[in-house]
C-alpha cells in the first residue's frame, strides 16, 4: 500500500500551493507569492507541466506551449505532440513497437504512430498527489503512478514518482524516480516532452546547446553512428532551421546546457539537466509557434539498440533530474 504524506498546504511567507479546477483540469499552482511566478501541473494528464509563468512588469509570459482544456487534451494528446507529458518507460519511438529482453520477444500494445510504438506508456495516466509542501524558500509537490505491468509488451511493474520543486529566482527542478517493484529486471529509460515558447514564432528565438555530436537518424531512429555536429554551439537565430533531431550534451562544459532566448524582450529560458539525462531531443513542429526541447535519458529505440537503456534489478531505484530557470539578460553559455 502506498502511504500519502501531506506536509502542509501553506507557507508562512513566500511561497504557496493551490488546487482548482479550470477548463476541465485539475490543476496543482506552485506560487513564489513574492516574485509571482508560477507553475501549473495537472495531475491527472500524465504529470503534465502546463504553464510556467513569469511576471514582467505588469504583463505575465507563459513559456509553456500546451492544451487549452482537458478535451483538447484527451482528443489531441497524440495529434497535437505529447505537450509537457511524462515519457516513460522509454521515450520516442520503437518501430513496430517490437523489441527484445532478457532472450524474450514483446510486441507493446500502446499507441503506435506511423508504425511506432512512441514516447512510453505513461503519458495520458493519472497521477497521483501525494505530498506537497511549502516553505519560505521553495513550494514542492510529489505525484505517484503505479504501472502494474497491464500491457502485455511490457510486463514489469514499477512506480514513477515525480517531484516538482519551484524556488527562488524562478527555479523549477523535476526530478523523477522509478522503482522496479517487480520480481525481475526490467528495461526503462525516461523524458520530457515539453513545448516553449515566447508568445511568436520561434524563427525569431536564439538558440544555443552544449553539443558537437548527434544521433545520425534514418527515418528518425538512430543508426548507431555519431555525427560532428556544430549547430547552435553559439547563439544563433534559429530562423527557417528544421529541427528533428537527438543530440549529444557535452558535461565536461559548465551548465546551463541549453539556453533558448527572445531578443525582443530579453527573457530567456535556462536547460539544466544532470547527467541522468545525457540527450537532448529538439523538435519544431511545422506551425513554429513553440519548440520542443526533451531531456531524455535515452535516444529513439533504445529498447532494441541499447543505447542509454537502463537495466533495472528487481526493488531497485533510479533517478532523473532536470532544472528549467527563467531570467532576463544576455544569453549566458
Amino acid at each position: 500500500m502506498h502511504v500519502l504524506y501531506y506536509l502542509g498546504k501553506k507557507s508562512p511567507g513566500m511561497f504557496t500551493i493551490k488546487k482548482y479546477q479550470h477548463n476541465g483540469f485539475d490543476k496543482v499552482l506552485l506560487t513564489d507569492d513574492t516574485a509571482q511566478t508560477t507553475v501549473e501541473i495537472v495531475p491527472g494528464c500524465g504529470a503534465m507541466l502546463h504553464a510556467f509563468v513569469v511576471q514582467d512588469g505588469n504583463e505575465s509570459i507563459n513559456i509553456i506551449d500546451s492544451y487549452g482544456s482537458k478535451e483538447e487534451f484527451n482528443d489531441k494528446a497524440e495529434a497535437s505532440g505529447f505537450k509537457g507529458l511524462k515519457l516513460s518507460p522509454f521515450p520516442c519511438r520503437i518501430p513496430d513497437g517490437t523489441y527484445s529482453f532478457s532472450g524474450r520477444q514483446y510486441q507493446l500494445k500502446s499507441f503506435l504512430k506511423n508504425g511506432s510504438a512512441i514516447h512510453g506508456l505513461l503519458y495520458k495516466q493519472p497521477f497521483q498527489l501525494v505530498q506537497e509542501q511549502a516553505t519560505e524558500n521553495f513550494t514542492s509537490i510529489n505525484l505517484w503512478h503505479e504501472y502494474k505491468g497491464g500491457d502485455s509488451g511490457y510486463p514489469f511493474p514499477y512506480n514513477c514518482n515525480v517531484e516538482y520543486h519551484l524556488g527562488k529566482e524562478n527555479i523549477l527542478s523535476i526530478t523523477t524516480t522509478i522503482k522496479n517493484t517487480g520480481a525481475s529486471a526490467l528495461p526503462i529509460a525516461d523524458g520530457w516532452h515539453p513545448y516553449f515558447t515566447f508568445g511568436g514564432k520561434v524563427d525569431d528565438l536564439e538558440l544555443q546547446f552544449r553539443s558537437r555530436e548527434m544521433l545520425e537518424f534514418i527515418n528518425l531512429i538512430p543508426s548507431g553512428k555519431l555525427l560532428h555536429s556544430t549547430v547552435f554551439t553559439s547563439a544563433e537565430r534559429i530562423g527557417e532551421t528544421a529541427l528533428d533531431n537527438s543530440f549529444v550534451l557535452d558535461f565536461s562544459e559548465t551548465q546551463p546546457m541549453c539556453v533558448l532566448r527572445d531578443p525582443a524582450t530579453g527573457w530567456q529560458l535556462e536547460i539544466r539537466p544532470d547527467k541522468s539525462y545525457p540527450y537532448l531531443q529538439i523538435y519544431i513542429p511545422p506551425h513554429r509557434n513553440s519548440i520542443a526541447i526533451e531531456n531524455l535519458s535515452a535516444p529513439p529505440d533504445t529498447f532494441n539498440n541499447g543505447i542509454g537503456l537502463i537495466t533495472l534489478a528487481a526493488g531497485a531505484s533510479t533517478s532523473f533530474a532536470t532544472q528549467y530557470i527563467i531570467k532576463k539578460g544576455a544569453i549566458s553559455l
